[in-house]
This record gives C-alpha cells, sequence and structure tokens, in this order.
C-alpha cells in the first residue's frame, strides 16, 4: 500500500513537471528574455565526479575534455529518475549553452540512458570549446543549462572555469597554511580585503589586515567564488616581503591589493610590492618587487589605499593598459611632490598623479583619487579642498599614457553638502563613475556632469562592491547598513545590516553576494538560480519610517501622502519621520489592502506639520474604515478653523452613537474634492483637532453628511498600519537576435556597422506606461564611433530600439555603449546592458583562400586524391624539402624547410650557397621529426611559420594558367567576399619568379594604385577577378596581404601550389632539339649520297648475311 501510494505520488510529480514544460513551450519566442521572474535552480551538474544537490554550478576546464553529469533537481531520487526517463523518452535533454562577451556554442547532452543512470551525461572535447592553452587572462564563461535549446525550460546558469590557462592560478604564492595555523590569526584580524581578477571574478584573493600583535602577510585565493571556507587555500607571504627588506621589520601586515590582469599589486604596512608578470610562471615561489616612495613611512602606508578601474582585458588590444593609482591620507612636506601616485603595467614606475609642480602653487585640493578613463583617454581626479570644504572633480587629457594640464571638461563642484567624500570608482566594464562619501553620485560622461543618488544624515559610505554580471553595486556605510543601487539606475534602497564587527562583501561572476569574515563565508541559506545581492540579508526590509501618513487624492489615479512631523518634535529626530530619496521608486502598501508607486519625493515648509509627501499612482485601491471600527463614520462632519493652524472636526451631536475615540488619533478625514485632514488630538468626543494637507482647499461652512465622507488609516500610534517595500520588476527585457550576452564585446572594423536590438515588455500591473522612450543609450566615447538610435512603441505599449553603430575613422579605441531601463526596479535582475564596442580588428577576423578545388580530410591524410583523369592531386613533399631558386633546381636559396626532419640528411645541398641558407623553425633544437612537436592543425597549415611541419600540398599539371586566386573574410559575422574597397598585395615567399598576376583596374582602383605602389614597394591589384598563371616546377608558396588603411586587420593569407609533369627546364629543351635536328638531318644527307652513287645498302646487307650463312653450313666437326 505504501509503495503504491509513492508510485502514485511520484506519477503526480511528474505529470506536474511535464504540464509545465507543456505549458513554457508556448511562450517561445526569439531572443532571450529576461526579468521573467524568480527561477529555482532545476539542475545539478559536475565536471569533478557526481553533483551535489544544491549547489552552484561550478565547471573546470582542463586539457582533457569536458565531462559534465547533470540531474534533475526533484523531491527525491526516484521522482529524478522518473522524470529523467519521461523527459528522455518524449525526446527531450539538456542542452548546454556556453558563452561569453564574444564566444557562444551550443552542446546538446546524450538521448541514450545507459543502465539505471539517474543523471544526464556529455563529453566536449577542448578543442570544440578553445583550442588555445596559453596563459593568458580568459574570460570566464557563463554556461545556461536548459531542458531544450530556445524554449527556456528549467534554465540554471553557472560558470565555467578554463584553469590552466587563468595566470594567478598557476604559481606558487608562498607557504601553504594549515587550518590550525589559520585559526590562530582569527583573533588578530581587524579587516578583510578582497581582490578579483578582473576576467575571472570566481578567482579571488582574500587578505587579512592584522592588527599590532600580529605581523605578517596571509592571503587566501579561491577558483570557485567563495563558496566554501575548506575550498580557499591559505598561503603565508611573510617571508617574501622580507626578502625585500634590507633589515627586518615587525608589524607588517596587508593594507589594501589589487589584481590586475597580468600583475598582483599589494599595499602593506611596510611598502608597496608588485608581483612579476603573471604570464610566464615559474616552478619556484612567486617574485615580489618592492617600489620605493621616498620619504615614505609606516605611519604613511598604513593610511594608503589602492584604486582600479577594473576592466577585463582577454584577447588584449594594443591600447588596452592597466593602471593602479595609490593615495597616501597624509599632508605633503616640502620635499614631496605628491601624496598620489600611479602607474601602468608592470608597474615599475610611479609618478605623481598631478601634471606639475605642486610647490609652484600656493594652495592645492587634497587628492581623494585619480582614475584614468581608458574610453575618452583622460585622467580623472577627485579633490577635497580642506579649507573651503568643498568637493569637485576635474578631468584632464593623457598624453602619452601622463596626465597634461589641459582640461577636457570644466571642473565640476559639488554643492557644499557633500562634505566628506571618501572615494570614486568606475562600475566595472562600464562608464559609469560614481563618487561616494556622506552622499553619493553619478557620472555618466566621464567626469562631466554629476546626479545624486542619495544623500545621509549621520552616515558616510566608505566602501562599494560591484558585479559587472547583475549591473549591481552595493553601498556599505560606517555603521554597517548596506544600500543597493543598478548601474546607471538613480535610485537605491536600503537591504539590510550586518552585525559582524569584522566583514567584507564580494561578488562571484554570476552576480551572487558573499559575506565573507575571518572564519567563515555566508551566501545565504537560499540561493535561487539567478544572481542576487539580497540572498544574505533573509527577506526584504522594510522601508517605512515611523510617523503617521495623510493620504490625499489628487485624481482616481493619483495620490499624495504627507508624512506627519509633530510640532514639538526634536530636531535631532525630524529625519526620522520624513521621506527620503530612496523611498522614491518603492511602494506603500496599507495594513489593510491597497498599494501606491512612488513617482515623487517633495520637500516643502508648509503645510503645517507635514514637511515631506510623495507623490504616487495608485495601484490596488486602499481599504476605508468600517464604522465598526470608527463610529465617527456614523455622522455628519463640519469643519471649523481655529486661531491654530489645526483645523476642528465637528460631528452631529444629534447622533448619540457616533463619537470620537483615541483610536482614531492619526486617522486621514477624506473629503473627496476637497482637502483631506490628519486626525492629531481629540477635545471629546464630538470634536477632534486635525491638519489640512491642502489648507487652500479647506471647505468652509459646508457639512458631510453621512456616507459622504471616509477614513483611511495610516498611523502609527497602535503600531504602524503601513510599510514601504521595493517594487517588483516591472519590465521585461528581451534581446532580438543572435546577441545572448548581457555584456558582449563588438568588433567594428573601418567601415564596418554593427547593429543591436532588444525590446522592453511592460509587466506593470496597475501603473501606467509612460509614453516617453524607455531606454537611455549612453556612449562612452562618442566621437570614437557614430550610434544611430531609432525607438517605437507597439500596440501592447512595449518598447523596440533598434541601434546601429557604425566606425567613424581610423582610429582605434573602445567605448562602451549603455542600455539602461532608466524606470525599472532594482528588483529586476537585468536593467542595464553594457556591450562594449571595439574600434579594431576582431580576433577572429583573418582571411581566407577559397581553393580552386576541394579535397577532403580523409585525402590529405592518405596523401591520395585521384581527379578524373587519374591524376593525383596531392604531393608529399621530400623530407628537408626547399623549393627551387631562380638559380636552377639543384641550388636552394631559401631559409624556409618543408617536412622539415633534423635526423635525415638535407638535399640539393652540395653548393656552398644553398648550405648558407635553410633554418629549422618548429625544429629548432630538436634531433628528429617527433621532437618538432608537429599538430595536425599545423601540418596542413600554409602559413611560412609552419613549413617545418608542412608535408603535403596540392598538386598541379603544367602548366597552370589563369587559376582563380579567391579570398574570402572570415568573422564573427559570417563570411565576406575580399572586394575593392580591399585590395591585396602578392608575393612568393620563397622570392621565386615565372609566375604572373592579371586583374581588372577600373578607374577608382587605378588612383589608388598609383598612390599606394610609391608607399608600399609592391605592385597592388584588385583582389576581384584576380588570377594566376606559373610557367616554373615545384613548389610555389604565395603571400597575400590586404593593404594598410583599409581594414584595422593585419589580413594576410598564404596558399600552395605544386607544379608537376613540367617539361626540361632551358637549356635542355633546346639542346636536345637541336642534337635531334642535326642527327635526323645527317641520316637524310647519308641516304642522299647513297642514292647519288647508286650505292644500295640493303643489298649488300642481304649478300652479307647470305654469305655467312654458306660457310656456316661448310663446316664440319672431326
Amino acid at each position: 500500500m505504501g509503495l503504491t501510494a509513492l508510485h502514485a505520488c511520484t506519477m503526480d510529480s511528474q505529470f506536474t513537471y511535464v504540464l509545465i514544460l507543456l505549458l513554457n513551450m508556448f511562450e517561445y519566442s526569439s531572443g532571450i528574455i529576461y526579468n521573467k521572474g524568480d527561477m529555482k535552480r532545476s539542475f545539478a551538474c559536475s565536471s569533478e565526479g557526481f553533483p551535489k544537490d544544491s549547489e552552484i554550478i561550478k565547471l573546470f576546464l582542463s586539457l582533457n575534455n569536458l565531462e559534465i553529469h547533470c540531474f534533475f533537481q526533484t523531491e527525491d531520487e526516484l521522482t529524478s529518475k522518473g522524470l529523467l526517463s519521461v523527459f528522455t523518452s518524449g525526446g527531450l535533454a539538456p542542452s548546454l549553452e556556453i558563452l561569453n562577451s564574444t564566444y557562444h556554442g551550443i552542446f546538446h547532452f546524450n538521448l541514450t540512458l545507459f543502465s539505471d543512470r539517474v543523471f544526464w551525461l556529455i563529453d566536449i572535447p577542448r578543442e570544440n570549446i578553445t583550442r588555445n592553452t596559453d596563459i593568458a587572462a580568459t574570460e570566464q564563461w557563463l554556461v545556461r543549462i536548459s531542458l531544450h535549446q530556445g524554449l527556456n525550460i528549467y534554465t540554471t546558469e553557472g560558470t565555467l572555469l578554463d584553469s590552466i590557462r587563468e595566470p594567478i592560478l598557476q604559481w606558487n604564492l608562498g607557504n601553504v597554511m594549515t587550518p590550525d595555523q589559520l585559526s590562530l590569526l582569527y583573533p588578530h584580524v581587524l579587516d578583510l580585503k578582497v581582490a578579483k581578477c578582473p576576467c575571472a571574478n570566481d578567482v579571488a584573493l582574500l587578505g587579512f589586515v592584522m592588527n599590532f600583535t600580529y605581523s605578517g602577510v596571509f592571503i587566501g585565493i579561491t577558483f570557485s567564488g567563495f563558496w566554501n571556507y575548506n575550498d580557499t587555500i591559505w598561503y603565508d607571504l611573510t617571508s617574501i616581503m622580507y626578502s625585500q627588506l634590507q633589515e627586518e621589520h615587525a608589524e607588517l601586515t596587508l593594507i589594501d591589493m589589487v589584481l590586475a590582469n597580468h600583475y598582483l599589486i599589494m599595499l602593506t604596512s611596510l611598502g608597496l610590492y608588485v608581483s612579476e608578470d603573471l604570464l610566464h610562471p615559474t616552478n619556484q615561489i612567486i617574485k615580489l618587487f618592492r617600489a620605493d616612495f621616498c620619504g615614505f613611512e609606516r605611519v604613511d602606508y598604513v593610511k594608503g589605499k589602492l584604486w582600479y578601474n577594473e576592466r577585463c582585458f582577454a584577447n588584449r588590444e594594443h591600447f588596452e593598459v592597466d593602471y593602479v593609482t595609490v593615495t597616501f591620507d597624509r599632508n605633503r612636506t616640502l620635499s614631496e611632490s605628491s601624496s598620489c601616485f600611479y602607474s601602468q603595467e608592470p608597474f615599475l614606475n610611479w609618478m605623481p598623479c598631478i601634471p606639475y609642480n605642486s610647490k609652484s602653487v600656493k594652495s592645492l585640493p587634497k587628492v581623494i583619487t585619480f582614475l584614468v578613463d581608458p574610453e575618452q583617454n583622460t585622467g580623472i581626479y577627485l579633490f577635497s579642498d580642506t579649507a573651503t570644504k568643498r568637493t569637485m572633480v576635474t578631468v584632464n587629457v593623457l598624453q602619452d599614457s601622463q596626465p597634461s594640464l589641459q582640461t577636457k571638461f570644466p571642473p565640476f563642484h559639488f554643492p557644499a553638502s557633500f562634505s566628506n567624500p571618501l572615494g570614486m570608482v568606475f562600475h566595472p566594464r562600464s562608464h559609469f563613475l560614481y563618487v561616494y562619501g556622506n552622499q553619493v553620485w553619478i557620472s555618466m560622461d566621464g567626469g562631466n556632469t554629476f546626479e545624486l543618488i542619495c544623500a545621509f544624515y549621520r552616515s558616510v559610505i566608505k566602501n562599494t562592491y560591484h558585479s559587472f554580471y547583475t549591473s549591481d553595486i552595493v553601498l556599505v556605510s560606517i555603521n554597517r547598513r548596506i544600500y543597493l543601487t543598478k548601474a546607471g539606475l538613480q535610485v537605491f534602497t536600503r537591504i539590510g545590516i550586518i552585525d559582524d564587527p569584522i566583514f567584507t562583501l564580494y561578488y562571484d561572476h554570476l552576480g551572487f553576494i558573499h559575506k565573507l569574515t575571518p572564519d567563515h563565508f555566508d551566501a545565504g541559506a537560499e540561493v535561487g538560480a539567478l544572481g542576487s545581492s539580497t540572498s544574505i540579508f533573509g527577506e526584504a526590509p522594510d522601508l517605512g519610517f515611523e510617523t503617521a501618513l495623510a493620504p490625499q487624492y489628487i485624481s482616481l489615479n493619483e495620490m499624495a501622502f504627507f508624512a506627519y512631523v509633530p510640532l514639538n518634535e526634536p530636531v535631532s529626530t525630524v529625519r526620522s519621520r520624513i521621506f527620503r530619496n530612496f523611498h522614491f521608486g518603492k511602494l506603500i502598501h496599507s495594513g489593510k489592502s491597497g498599494v501606491a508607486a512612488i513617482k515623487k519625493v517633495l520637500r516643502h515648509k508648509k503645510p503645517v506639520g507635514f514637511l515631506t509627501s510623495v507623490l504616487t499612482e495608485l495601484i490596488e485601491p486602499f481599504a476605508v474604515e468600517e464604522a465598526n471600527e470608527s463610529s465617527c463614520l456614523s455622522s455628519s462632519l463640519s469643519i471649523e478653523e481655529t486661531r491654530t493652524a489645526s483645523y476642528k472636526l465637528v460631528l452631529d451631536p444629534q447622533v448619540t452613537d457616533a463619537s470620537f475615540e483615541a483610536t482614531d488619533i492619526e486617522k486621514t478625514v477624506i473629503l473627496p474634492g476637497f482637502s483631506s485632514f490628519l486626525i492629531t488630538e481629540i477635545i471629546d468626543t464630538k470634536n477632534a483637532l486635525a491638519f489640512a494637507t491642502m489648507p487652500r482647499s479647506v471647505p468652509k461652512n459646508t457639512t458631510f453628511s453621512k456616507g459622504h465622507w471616509y477614513l483611511h488609516n495610516f498611523g502609527q500610534r497602535n503600531g504602524r498600519t503601513w510599510k514601504i517595500f521595493l517594487k517588483p520588476c516591472n519590465y521585461l527585457l528581451q534581446q532580438l537576435g543572435e546577441d545572448q550576452s548581457i555584456n558582449s564585446v563588438k568588433y567594428i572594423d573601418v567601415g564596418n556597422t554593427q547593429k543591436f536590438a532588444v525590446k522592453v515588455i511592460p509587466n506593470t500591473k496597475g501603473i501606467r506606461t509612460l509614453d516617453m522612450p524607455l531606454i537611455k543609450v549612453l556612449v562612452g566615447n562618442p566621437n570614437l564611433l557614430d550610434v544611430s538610435v531609432n525607438g517605437s512603441f507597439d500596440n501592447t505599449d512595449s518598447y523596440s530600439i533598434d541601434i546601429s553603430v557604425t566606425s567613424r575613422s581610423v582610429y582605434q579605441g573602445s567605448t562602451s555603449l549603455a542600455l539602461v531601463m532608466w524606470e525599472a526596479s532594482s528588483e529586476c535582475f537585468v536593467t542595464t546592458l553594457v556591450p562594449t564596442l571595439k574600434s579594431s580588428c576582431s580576433y577572429l577576423r583573418a582571411m581566407r583562400h577559397i581553393p580552386s578545388m576541394v579535397i577532403p580530410p580523409e585525402d590529405w591524410l592518405s596523401g591520395e586524391h585521384q581527379d578524373s583523369q587519374g591524376f593525383n592531386r596531392i604531393k608529399t613533399l621530400p623530407v628537408n624539402y626547399r623549393p627551387p631558386s631562380n638559380m636552377g633546381i639543384a641550388i636552394p636559396l631559401t631559409d624556409n624547410f618543408y617536412h622539415a626532419d633534423p635526423s635525415k640528411p638535407i638535399p640539393r645541398n652540395l653548393f656552398h650557397k644553398s648550405q648558407e641558407t635553410g633554418k629549422y623553425k618548429q625544429c629548432a633544437g630538436a634531433s628528429n621529426r617527433e621532437e618538432c612537436n608537429c599538430t595536425n592543425d599545423q601540418k596542413l597549415s600554409d602559413s611560412v611559420a609552419f613549413s617545418d611541419c608542412k608535408e603535403k600540398v596540392p598538386r598541379f599539371k603544367f602548366p597552370v594558367t589563369q587559376y582563380p586566386v579567391s579570398l574570402e573574410i572570415y568573422s564573427e559575422d559570417g563570411l565576406i567576399p575580399v572586394k575593392p574597397t580591399y585590395l591585396v598585395t602578392v608575393t612568393e615567399v620563397n622570392t621565386r619568379k615565372n609566375w604572373e598576376l592579371r586583374h581588372t583596374i577600373p578607374e577608382n582602383i587605378k588612383k589608388m594604385k598609383r598612390y599606394l605602389e610609391p608607399v608600399l614597394g609592391a605592385s597592388v591589384y584588385n583582389p576581384l577577378g584576380l588570377n594566376l598563371s606559373i610557367k616554373g616546377s615545384e613548389l610555389f608558396h604565395f603571400r597575400v596581404s590586404v593593404v594598410p588603411g583599409v581594414t584595422f586587420c593585419n589580413l594576410v593569407e598564404e596558399f600552395q601550389i605544386y607544379v608537376d609533369d613540367v617539361p626540361l627546364p632551358f637549356p635542355g629543351h633546346t639542346l636536345i632539339a637541336v642534337a635531334t635536328a642535326v642527327v635526323m638531318g645527317a641520316l637524310i644527307f647519308t641516304v642522299f649520297m647513297f642514292q647519288l652513287r647508286n650505292i644500295h645498302p640493303g643489298a649488300a646487307i642481304r649478300k652479307w648475311i647470305q654469305g655467312n650463312k654458306v660457310n656456316i653450313s661448310n663446316s664440319s666437326v672431326s
């Protein structure tokens, strides 16, 4: 009976999941849609053994294949196994989507289930994801696992890290610490510092800031995002630090650190240390170099701070450079030029931030920080003038990577209320610039202008933490209150408070927030499928404050709420009874029913008793009081003026069962079409005093009969009856087209265009959609690219926007393009898209030669490919082959070997000039061909760099005439034929002759040809209709290059042709012809002379033969 019930329950669960699947199928649409609501993690997957339940998907790519096990998360294993069979039998298996800013690949799990397995399995060769194995700054991949590609059903996100390429993971950072050694440090920890890898935020360092009772530098490293404390490897770097000091020092501790793309920078109490280049690891412990700051001592270093503009330099461009700034909180002496220094890679030379000699300036404001803006090529200063207590930002142009005296914008002066600035930071991978302290400001144009986000009365923001993926920004105040905003939005909210005295916050690559303390990590009790900033704080806090609200109807859909401040309220507590800026965009909830969205926060001195108010839009009607809750509603009501600011509310004395009661205090009288009245005092049962919300609309000498006036209860006398919460996500965001990444990187070559399309879909129950663009488009450097935007509403109030970006000039650089849903709630997972646009050449862009015949890969391996005439079109080159020179076949003069094998003799090496040439490349230093380590790709490559590996080439019969040199450009956008405006040069790699090119030359190309050929020193050709003729023999190796100026790319392609069945070269053919002619002439002359002399050699020969026969027959043997 029990088994039957269990089976029935399991079948019900399976039916429920399949029903959800079918319903979700109808929601399919092109492009990915964000903000569809809270998502549960439906899959548990692992690349290292069997996955654990309720664990974030963290996959790791090694040199081996990527093998992933996934199971469907349900109540128990039996249900999971049953669903696995149901989905698989229906032809459904999970699909794995791997993507980052430049890559997007889709892989499918096996549909076949083996034995009694309860999980799906997929095995992906490494080369199907990436062929690179070198150590470099590599962007971590996002993985999306869904039940079926395109349907977005049960989608669960995770990450994939290339663990063999991540630079910091290849190093030994020092002596590994045991758990017992680590626990001894906990009582001495004063603070914590986190440094994230810019391209892989799951790779991070955690450092202990020690107090004066314990010396040392202790760093923990994670490759999975600080999810598990025991997975962190701890290192002791103390001895490495001391090795750079000439004498022993005490009280050594970490102060701050930055993990840049290629370097680790650590500020300690005894100096600034920089690692060696992380791209070149060794088997030894990492080396650190100490930067020297003349005149600075330990008291200065402990007050120092590092500043870094976090940007990922995967597929790095030549114009992408990391900068780091260090500031010291001290007054400069006459011998010191600055208390702010900056440096760029390799961080060996640290220069003053201020570009001029400060001695010549009588009064120079204090530099809070200095940041380099790579998009506009400027340096941004945050100054604080201690004399005037004013704060300002100045932006100076960079010249030769150094700040100059030339300013790009006029200085921006903050108001006097911003009196305590503490820092300035760029949101990662964007152009949003934040300045924080006792206020928080945002600039979206590189420091030219700023907008206020929030202001704090008795608190100061001391730190900010950012997630590039979710656009979340957490602000931490000195009293450990935590506030949240989204990149590009001008709203914020309070999300909680942290009780731990020593903590730091950290965002992993998926945007999950982590609270880190010295002895444990916390990511929240319940972790959803998508990154979140609130998981460690539990339920959303009530953002209301302890006072009564007086509602005032403006229209059927609009209301104002006035916050009551008693006239005798102490000045010190007034701020606890008013609306503040962070209430903007939130929702007011009534204890009974009703919701209103706050649209605007107002400050005013009148009406009396109300210092602030908010304008709201009604979402759900608010419930009114009933007569059994307030008996006064059973009477009519009249309003009388008093000698004070209060008004008297008078009930009909004839109605005995109607009276004012103490519970009516702080309730609001609603008179349709007139001012509302907040009851503040009960005089007697028939009279009460109240404040009017709109004194000019007070009805005088008017009596309102029963049923024509109402009461709302938004008081707090007997417990607050209203609350303020965050507005639920109010917009869906759909990316149209093939773009799947929130932070994609797009390359725009000279004359090319990139297009983006997104759609904003309102999800606003009861809230009107504004008739204005729902997306704000911001360009980091508008001078770099031309951006055109077209937006429109459809019949469903959805807003679609099409963006076209075209290269403007031949200047290279990068800029961010921010698409901000400016009215979106901070509860939305995606509010901002920030693609990066690079006016540069894509690392995927390459030129390809289209061969005139297609030879299958298997034929290249076998070396046989017969054409219709039985001619083998593949030539296997001799070992250590070198093509002929102009001096003859036996005298090769090229340095390039083909099919190289250092253990075999070199043919055609008899002449001295041939012996002087010929150099191995891939096989240099090898003793045989196996040691050359040639890959299959290198053996098939036409590049001269891999000529040592080249074994087989395409074979043609002599002569080769009108061979079409067809070219195309491969890029992430597809294949593009090479035609004007692209022009090319063609050279033979081994300087061979006996070939020529033919092409058409239109008039416009003639002009370009005449201009370019003297500059390049080479012939320029039209690639369209280009034909090649060869009159020589053996191997010809051609290189085709696109002329510079028409593309940012160095487009070069090489192809090879082996010409066989060639007649004898000159003078062999001529000598044979002459000899044959002489012999034939001699024979003809001899025959002529025989005829002239009547000589018949045939008859003489016959007679001689016959005579010999007679002699033979007459002979005998005795």
